[in-house]
């Protein structure tokens, strides 16, 4: 059985580079059927592989896949032999190290459709393979070209919104899954992982191969890499140390029923119903107070100690400044009014 494919509408330069790839209906996993209607009509021999398919070829393609009872793939085949943009058909035979821009679009719409969670998918060396770009309002168009893009529009009486330059795009111009709320699509990547009841406000971020489990507030950084549990409530303006920012290869998690206050921050993975106070930020070698019942000092340890371990709260001395751990008596419990996304 392949690791996944997919059928997608994409953009290349002058060049013949391939810049971006949209599929609407990916598949993981998809089973031996499909392969060999893909074999049969395509030539395909097997490992991972980004056909550019002509209109010719994808309407054998549908006409095959509707005879082999593939019904979904074989409706979208029939509506990509319209297009006036290149289309990939692309196959990840393995989940190998991807080798083309289309094979690593197909990987970030896997995590942003639910497919596979992060940390679930190799995505090293990706960066070399998405070239930096212009997002714009008629789509990704390469940097070397936008000068004269920018001046064929104002000649023609139009406007050309460069939105963003980047590697990765917002990840609502190609998924948007079920269940979630995004005050501002411009601060999540594709590539998320946005789990059911999200609702991510207008200064909260999520950045590619990271996300949430489920229901959460989401009102700072959530880096890459990093996974938010159920329940968990991410405050104004605080921030999660990514993998890509601080936090080598520690991989940096926060639990369920979580709080991190506003503008705090977490440099190691907590546990289950764990709260941060407000404006305190923990590193992994942060030196933590360990506290009793009573209030009283048990010991002096690194933050590092006490990673994943549940119920706790982190706050700060406020009059020796001093960093202090105790059991964290009250969980948090989010406002189900506020997170109702249906």
């Amino acid at each position: 059985m392949s690791f996944a494919f997919g059928i997608g509408i994409g953009s290349q330069n002058k060049k013949g580079d391939w810049l971006e790839v949209f599929y609407q209906q990916p598949v993981m996993a998809p089973g031996s059927v499909l392969m060999e209607v893909v074999s049969n009509t395509l030539g395909y021999q097997g490992g991972n592989q980004a056909i550019h398919a002509k209109a010719e070829q994808l309407s054998q393609l549908a006409t095959a896949l509707r005879q082999a009872g593939e019904t979904e793939q074989a409706i979208l085949a029939e509506k990509a032999t319209q297009s006036s943009r290149p289309v990939a058909v692309t196959i990840l035979d393995t989940d190998d190290a991807a080798s083309s821009t289309p094979e690593v679009y197909l990987k970030l719409h896997l995590i942003s459709h639910r497919f596979a969670k992060p940390h679930s998918l190799k995505l090293d060396g990706i960066f070399g393979l998405l070239p930096n770009m212009a997002w714009t309002s008629e789509g990704a168009i390469d940097l070397d070209e936008l000068p004269a893009r920018q001046l064929q529009a104002r000649i023609e009486g139009r406007t050309l919104e460069v939105k963003s330059v980047d590697k990765f795009p917002q990840m609502t111009d190609y998924v948007v899954p079920k269940g979630v709320r995004i005050a501002d699509t411009a601060r999540v990547r594709l590539g998320a992982y946005v789990g059911e009841g999200t609702t991510v406000m207008h200064e909260g971020f999520i950045n590619f191969n990271a996300g949430t489990e489920g229901t959460s507030m989401i009102e700072g950084r959530i880096s890459a890499g990093v996974i938010i549990g159920k329940g968990s409530d991410l405050g104004g303006g605080c921030s999660t140390m990514g993998t890509l920012s601080g936090g080598g290869n520690i991989i940096i998690s926060v639990g369920e029923n979580c709080l991190i206050g506003a503008n705090a921050g977490i440099g190691i993975p907590l546990g289950d119903r764990c709260t941060v106070e407000a404006g305190l930020y923990i590193t992994a070698g942060t030196k933590v107070a360990l506290l009793d019942d009573h209030n009283e000092l048990v010991e002096i340890i690194k933050a590092r100690d006490l990673a994943n371990k549940p119920d706790l709260l982190f706050r700060r001395n406020s009059q020796t400044g001093a960093v202090e751990c105790k059991t964290n008596k009250s969980a948090i419990e989010l406002n189900e009014e506020l997170h109702a996304n249906n």
